[in-house]
């Protein structure tokens, strides 16, 4: 009985440090969906743009027209320093895969309820004190 009990302390913990992710690691997993999407990696590496980096409000999505073009800007400032450029095709395959993986987690939450609740659990040790037929709060 102890080994198990060694076992699976060990498996929440293990689950509970992977499930805890950073805001750079957040940054990171936004950072390659920008890319995939089609937006343009630029990095704020001389005064000039530095500045001009600086005056940006950060995670943002920044719209401007130029003629009859719609350009789209994400200024970074924890993951890598840089801007983000892209068109309205980027930004709209930026969207979808945002949606997607927030679907895409929705459905494996859902799973994991799913699986939790089908299990064979007994729970006749929880209900010390407690007849047949208690509810249980």
């Amino acid at each position: 009985m102890q080994p198990l009990r060694w076992t699976v302390t060990a498996l929440i913990a293990s689950l509970a440090v992977t499930a805890c992710t950073t805001p750079q690691q957040q940054a990171a997993s936004k950072d390659d969906l920008l890319v995939a999407s089609g937006f343009r990696f630029v990095p704020a590496n001389t005064p000039e743009r530095q500045a001009m980096f600086r005056s940006l409000p950060p995670h943002k999505f920044l719209r401007e027209v130029r003629g009859d073009r719609v350009i789209y800007v994400y200024p970074d400032p924890i993951a890598c320093a840089c801007l983000y450029i892209g068109n309205a095709q980027a930004y709209t395959n930026y969207r979808q895969a945002v949606f997607q993986k927030s679907l895409a987690d929705e459905e494996a939450l859902t799973a994991n309820d799913i699986s939790f609740t089908t299990m064979n659990w007994n729970w006749q040790p929880w209900a010390v004190g407690y007849g047949p037929g208690w509810f249980y709060y």
